[in-house]
């Protein structure tokens, strides 16, 4: 392997299916028949065999599976200082589907410092070698500020943060402190994961949620401004990746819709290194928006569907890749499936076959294309 940094020609996204060993031990400890300890140890023995499966099938970026996790997202916000974790009385409204209804409280100024996916990392250093790196994927600071936006839970963010600009400094820096952590740890490769920018594609799903308070463009200027504040001052060494989508849930969505309004501000202008980007089927649209991404940075197609075990045409796929180096040049250009394949303990509608086949698929294809 010559290079240290993600993205790699075949990727991924990180999120796996939950084993039924680890899905069991979380029931039980929620349950209050195991303890921490206990559940932690099940963790450990399930990630460790999950990286052995990676690493076999080729993979030099590998994750965690986000197996210490229930949400992609809220987990992360729950380790920050001065957030808690509440339920609200619904979940996410997805096409078909709604979700848990875990979500967010601020009670009091928010921080980062000794946030647990620190540890979470430090146990995954130790699979690095000659081979594979070691990426920390976590909710992008756009995220956590839509969450905590998110119908009632704007009344408690106002009440501690009256000011939108000391909020978003607070998140800002509170992710400084959890990216710096990271990196003292041995951490150099980051993806933020960020469905905001899939609801501004999405104009049903906006006016439905903005009811027409804000301009889509004033959100998003606000979105671009923390994200990019979270950045500042990252060090050389250490690459940051948004992977953008538009939900995955139980192999439902939430958004559809191309990204030609979200282009001109975020592939323009967010100060990531590499964006991984959902291109799996007719809801993610054209290629044509890629004509904004800012010169340098890399860009990673999603085309391959994480929702459905049912394999891609291996001919169809590299098509599009063709079709999408048109706007950006093919040594730009790599390959990944357009979602993890469990964003939630719930998992998609696979079976643990299907999420290894899809990888053999995008590394088949990638190898093809780019060569070894």
């Amino acid at each position: 392997m010559s290079k240290k940094s993600i993205p790699f020609i075949y990727d991924m996204v990180g999120s796996f299916l939950r084993p039924a060993a680890l899905k069991q031990a979380r029931e039980d400890f929620r349950a209050g028949k195991i303890t921490r300890e206990a559940l932690t140890q099940v963790e450990n023995e399930e990630i460790t065999k999950l990286v052995a499966k990676e690493k076999a099938a080729g993979y030099h970026a590998i994750t965690d599976g986000e197996f210490r996790r229930s949400y992609w997202h809220l987990d992360f916000m729950w380790g920050l200082n001065g957030i808690k974790e509440i339920e609200l009385d619904h979940g996410y409204f997805f096409h078909g589907e709604e979700t848990t209804p875990g979500s967010i409280e601020v009670t009091g100024k928010i921080s980062g410092e000794n946030h647990p996916f620190v540890e979470h990392f430090k146990f995954m250093k130790q699979f690095e070698d000659e081979n594979t790196i070691v990426k920390q994927t976590m909710p992008a600071p756009a995220q956590l500020l839509a969450e905590l936006d998110r119908e009632d839970n704007s009344v408690k963010t106002s009440a501690i943060y009256p000011n939108m600009e000391e909020l978003m400094q607070d998140v800002a820096a509170a992710y400084r402190t959890v990216i710096q952590e990271l990196y003292e740890a041995g951490c150099r490769n980051i993806q933020f994961d960020d469905c905001t920018w899939g609801m501004f594609c999405d104009t049903n799903y906006w006016n439905a949620r903005q009811h027409d308070n804000v301009s889509l463009e004033s959100e998003a200027e606000k979105y671009l401004r923390v994200n990019n504040l979270a950045m500042e001052g990252k060090p050389a060494d250490l690459t940051i990746a948004t992977h953008v989508c538009r939900g995955n849930y139980h192999s439902t969505y939430a958004c559809s819709g191309a990204y030609d309004a979200v282009a001109p501000y975020l592939f323009a202008n967010e100060k990531a290194d590499a964006f991984y980007l959902e291109f799996d089927d007719e809801r993610s649209g054209g290629f044509e928006p890629l004509k904004y991404m800012a010169q340098g940075k890399q860009v990673v197609l999603g085309l391959v569907t994480t929702k459905s075990p049912v394999l891609e045409n291996k001919e169809h796929i590299i098509a599009r890749i063709h079709e999408a180096a048109k706007y950006i040049p093919l040594d730009r250009l790599s390959l990944s499936p357009q979602c993890g394949f469990a964003s939630c303990e719930i998992g998609n509608k696979l079976v643990d076959a299907d999420q290894w086949n899809k990888l053999a698929l995008v590394k088949e294809i990638a190898e093809e294309v780019w060569g070894q």
